[in-house]
């Protein structure tokens, strides 16, 4: 299993960055592997199911996400799934003084031979988990203003 954690502490409040994340198509604006994310069923409520298109190392990927847990202003866990990979993305808010401490952490389960390559794949992760940290910084500071 592949995991990447980053943690990003912004001036919005928790609330606010719930809303903003707990709504998985502004993975458009914050993540860069994100090529575009539809609503497919729900309210954004758990079981709430997302189409997501990404990019990753040249190729893009589909995959299906279904929120399964939603604890505002919280936590968010969503499980995104397709033949050769399963990932779980957990957000989690805590509230400091007047900043928000927001910790995304997403795990990658690569699937059948898919698995094999994966001692390759770490690098190019934490590359994706690195410009996903700056692009949500990015996005959770202008919530602020």
């Amino acid at each position: 299993m592949i995991v990447i954690e980053r943690e990003v502490t912004v001036a919005a409040d928790a609330a606010r960055a719930f809303d903003y994340l707990a709504d998985f198509r502004t993975t458009q604006e914050w993540d860069p592997g994100t090529v575009r994310t539809t609503l497919a069923s729900g309210d954004g409520g758990v079981g709430t199911t997302y189409h997501n298109t990404s990019r990753f190392n040249g190729r893009e990927t589909e995959l299906t996400y279904v929120v399964e847990e939603r604890v505002r202003p919280d936590r968010i866990v969503l499980r995104g799934e397709n033949r050769t990979i399963v990932a779980h993305d957990t957000m989690t808010f805590h509230p400091e003084s007047h900043l928000t401490r927001v910790t995304y952490r997403a795990e990658f389960r690569l699937k059948g031979l898919a698995r094999f390559v994966e001692p390759f794949l770490r690098k190019s992760f934490d590359r994706l988990g690195d410009a996903a940290e700056e692009g949500l910084r990015n996005a959770l500071s202008r919530l602020t203003a």
